[in-house]
């Protein structure tokens, strides 16, 4: 952990109006993650008490308080998704990677997330793995991808 890699960040967007979102988004940015020596640094910087910090980040889902895996694979929960299979594919995703929602696998490689919309409705069910959004998801291509990606990983 870069103590001063936290403190520019910090000191970058401190000046902000209402900069503990962007401040934390930052970290999560550069860092992958919100380390817990943030928290106090963050509170300092921005006159709030740690509690505050950390009901921020405990109430948004997006934020993490550990390092994620290699790879985050994105698993789309909203309507449209849903309508045309996301439970289904959301379960086989679960048991393919041996995790549930906000866990990493243990070879470090995926961790799990949900999300509540990719804008990619059209082709539902929807879901992304590092950058790549991928539409029309079946059981089976998710396990292509997840091959793919683990070669990648």
């Amino acid at each position: 952990m870069d103590l001063a890699a936290l403190q520019t960040i910090i000191n970058a967007h401190r000046a902000l109006p209402g900069a503990m979102l962007p401040t934390l988004h930052a970290i999560q940015d550069e860092m992958g993650y919100i380390p817990e020596q943030a928290v106090s640094l963050i509170a300092s910087a921005l006159n709030v008490s740690r509690a505050e910090v950390h009901g921020v980040i405990s109430f948004y889902h997006h934020f993490r308080t550990a390092p994620p895996g290699r790879r985050v694979v994105e698993v789309c929960r909203a309507e449209s998704c849903q309508a045309k299979g996301g439970r289904a594919l959301e379960a086989h995703v679960k048991a393919q990677l041996g995790v549930d929602w906000h866990q990493t696998t243990n070879d470090g490689a995926f961790t799990l997330e949900p999300v509540y919309c990719l804008g990619n409705c059209a082709c539902s069910p929807s879901l992304r793995i590092g950058d790549d959004v991928h539409g029309r998801v079946s059981s089976e291509t998710f396990d292509a991808l997840i091959s793919e990606a683990r070669v990648e990983a």
